[in-house]
């Protein structure tokens, strides 16, 4: 673990992975001064997700375990609110919360994969669970669901590559939430190569009740 820094938050009810890219609509009064700032500074908040309560409000319970965000672009309404596309980065772990005033904040220490990693491995394993997510991805747009392109590369570094096919997976938050914390990517390969198994189990017996 890094030393620990202090950082926006931006608790969500979804999990966002590094190499994530996705939109965020900013209403909240508070979350807007947070973008005000970002804009003003690094561009970087982290996002955790939410265990349990809502996004909107406060008194929410959240997990220890984040992603750091880049606003990559930010569009201003009229109103005041924002609309926001951000990438994911890196992931963090939470040493301790602060005051939400005037918004989400927390001391956060990046957080680099630990554990047993061969390169080899990974290498080995990598073309099995991309054929095999390509697989479920197929399966998918059978029941109308849509995918990325056709023509996304998928890095050959596996450990970027398992965060690709994660983020790019049809799963829940807590699986994404799994894969986030999982120490290395040679553990989160054969994690993501689980859950495949079983995304592919139900949306076949899905395909098959028509």
């Amino acid at each position: 673990m890094t030393e620990a820094t202090t950082m926006p938050m931006f608790p969500l009810g979804m999990v966002l992975l590094p190499t994530m890219v996705v939109p965020i609509h900013v209403f909240e009064p508070r979350y807007r001064q947070m973008t005000r700032d970002c804009l003003d500074g690094d561009r970087e908040f982290g996002v955790v997700l939410i265990e349990r309560g809502s996004e909107v409000g406060g008194g929410d319970t959240r997990t220890y375990a984040g992603t750091v965000a880049k606003i990559i672009d930010a569009q201003e309404f009229p109103d005041g609110r924002w609309g926001l596309m951000v990438g994911g980065t890196r992931r963090v772990q939470v040493s301790h919360w602060l005051e939400d005033d005037p918004y989400p904040r927390a001391e956060v220490q990046d957080w680099p994969d630990t554990g047993q990693f061969n390169d080899e491995d990974a290498a080995r394993q990598l073309p099995s669970v991309v054929a095999q997510w390509r697989r479920v991805l197929a399966l998918q747009s059978e029941l109308g669901a849509p995918g990325p392109p056709t023509d996304f590369e998928i890095s050959e570094d596996p450990s970027t590559a398992v965060w690709q096919l994660s983020a790019l997976s049809p799963m829940g938050p807590l699986d994404r939430q799994k894969l986030l914390t999982a120490d290395n990517a040679t553990f989160r390969l054969g994690l993501l190569a689980e859950l495949l198994s079983d995304a592919e189990e139900v949306i076949r017996a899905r395909i098959e009740m028509g």
